[in-house]
């Protein structure tokens, strides 16, 4: 006991931020004073540190090593700033952003400080601007790396801080070993105090000049538009940094200007009006289907807080209030189809080799388009870390609302270029007298009819989770539900073509597809179900009795 409290009064007597320093200050005198809450606290804080992954770090904000504060953030830069300097000595540089959450700013103003006090370049961003840009900047001015303040669409407490590298990897988030070599190094700075890193405010900041050029990258996604159509959107960024890009991007392309939802338009750390600032939580979209029925909108489109994913709702009478958020999954593979036919009709001279890539987990219907458009199909594990190095990349994305709609300019998701995108095919669309709708059916009729669901499993004891997962493999199912498996693939180990990954995936006689793994942020076990139908009706009732087959089977 009396260690961890000189732990905790080390970490506090180093903290800059008094607003955590005199919280952890305040844990540690009700802990001297013997209450058991604060001994909890400490332990949840001090037990354990936030570990340094290919997500880079993510976690609650608070004082403490298992907390993302101004001391963690200064061992990961000087990390940072030592791995990159033993890859380039001599012109190392790296760029740096932020979002609108609370302290972005500051842990941004940090980093760029201590990677000058190293002697490695570093380059802020002009003001807190969206992930997709971070990611355009490392390519677009050949830095060593890149990192990105940002949890993305965690709750509000959190923040994060993104890693991703340049040169070879084109500006895409890190994969091992990077990882574990910038780990080992954020592990050696760790041993010392952070005053002891030398700082510098030789750092500089980025002109608008590069936020021009990201502008002028992502509108050219749109491509030539209809004349004389009209459409009527309405967007909401929930509170994050997507506005102002978007609007410019959307002019700049020639698309119609949405309707911005009002409440949620500018940036706020707390995200007053969402109990998550995700847009595929329930709720998330109730403001924008507001607005939407107040102007008569056709589509709604919105962008989580740092605007790398994509939401797009379209009209239907047969749910409540009168709008539906399509699936990641929908969207997916109509952008896809997009691109694999643009790619069939007019690009195969520019590449070499073009693929369409997705996740494990997200629809087969990408690998359908694939084949009915002559196009190669690249499965990847989850993350855009691993769609975005798949050679020849045309299109990736995965069903939790990310889209790589632009790989010439961004390696990582980014729903701004993807929103863009979208929108330019929905004016086609209508030009041609077809709602997004109708474009799902007609791409059904050409592939067949895919649905997909996810069942998430929360268990209060993550032993479970290995507990299932155990069970799973020493006695595999021979049926689920009604139909036989035809075959299963445990992952845990690397194949020719994916890395390992704890994972179970199988097939069905039917051709359906349940995949089961753990969930890598939350104490959670995830299926993902994966049905074909000749009609919707078919698929819709094949996705019913399969997911009540995979509850049972994981109860």
């Amino acid at each position: 006991m009396t260690s961890l409290l000189r732990q905790a009064r080390r970490w506090a007597a180093q903290d800059p931020d008094s607003e955590t320093r005199t919280e952890l200050e305040g844990i540690i005198e009700g802990a001297s004073l013997g209450f058991a809450s604060a001994w909890q606290e400490l332990h949840s804080r001090f037990d354990t540190r936030l570990e340094f992954g290919t997500a880079g770090l993510r976690g609650e904000l608070g004082g403490g090593p298992n907390r993302m504060n101004r001391v963690l953030v200064a061992q990961a830069a000087g990390g940072l700033a030592a791995y990159v300097r033993t890859k380039q000595p001599d012109d190392a540089s790296v760029v740096i952003g932020y979002d609108g959450r609370k302290n972005s700013e500051v842990f941004a103003r940090d980093t760029a400080e201590i990677m000058a006090g190293a002697g490695v370049r570093a380059i802020l961003l002009p003001r807190m601007l969206p992930t997709p840009l971070l990611a355009f900047a490392v390519r677009h001015l050949k830095a060593s790396a890149g990192v990105m303040v940002t949890a993305s669409h965690n709750p509000a407490r959190d923040n994060g801080y993104k890693v991703y590298l340049g040169g070879a990897d084109g500006g895409s988030q890190i994969v091992p070993p990077a990882d574990g070599e910038i780990a080992a190094h954020i592990e050696r700075v760790a041993r010392h105090r952070i005053d002891q890193l030398p700082r510098s405010s030789a750092y500089e900041i980025a002109g608008d000049e590069l936020v021009d050029e990201y502008v002028a990258a992502t509108a050219a996604v749109a491509g030539e538009l209809p004349e004389g159509v009209s459409l009527g959107v309405v967007y909401t960024p929930l509170h994050g940094v997507g506005l102002e890009v978007a609007e410019r991007v959307l002019g700049a392309a020639g698309l119609p200007q949405p309707a911005v939802v009002a409440e949620q338009a500018d940036p706020d750390p707390t995200f007053p009006t969402v109990a998550f600032p995700n847009p595929e939580e329930p709720g998330a979209l109730d403001l924008a289907f507001v607005t939407a029925r107040e102007v008569g909108a056709e589509l709604v489109i919105a962008n989580d807080p740092d605007a790398d994913r994509l939401a797009v709702a379209i009209p239907d009478d047969t749910v409540e209030g009168g709008w539906r958020r399509l699936s990641g999954n929908e969207v997916g593979l109509l952008l896809g189809w997009a691109a694999a036919e643009e790619y069939a009709e007019g690009s195969r001279g520019r590449h070499a080799r073009g693929a369409l890539a997705s996740s494990i987990v997200s629809s087969p219907g990408l690998a359908a388009i694939a084949e009915a458009w002559d196009v190669e199909y690249v499965e990847t594990l989850t993350g855009f870390k691993w769609i975005s190095r798949v050679p020849g990349l045309v299109y990736g994305y995965e069903e939790a609302l990310g889209y790589l709609v632009n790989p010439e300019a961004v390696h990582d998701k980014d729903g701004i270029s993807a929103a863009t995108r979208f929108l330019s095919l929905a004016l086609r669309w209508k030009a041609m007298g077809l709602t997004v709708a109708d474009s799902i059916r007609r791409l059904g009729e050409r592939i067949g009819f895919f649905e997909s669901a996810q069942i998430s499993i929360r268990v209060t004891d993550p032993g479970r989770i290995g507990a299932t997962m155990a069970r799973l493999r020493a006695a595999p199912p021979s049926q689920i539900g009604e139909l036989k498996v035809a075959g299963v693939d445990d992952l845990a180990e690397d194949s020719e073509t994916l890395p390992a990954a704890d994972i179970l995936r199988y097939r069905l006689v039917d051709g359906s597809r349940v995949m089961v793994r753990p969930s890598g942020t939350e104490p959670k076990l995830k299926a993902y179900l994966d049905v074909r139908g000749d009609t919707p009706e078919e698929a819709y009732a094949r996705l019913a009795a399969l997911d009540t087959a995979v509850r049972e089977l994981l109860s």
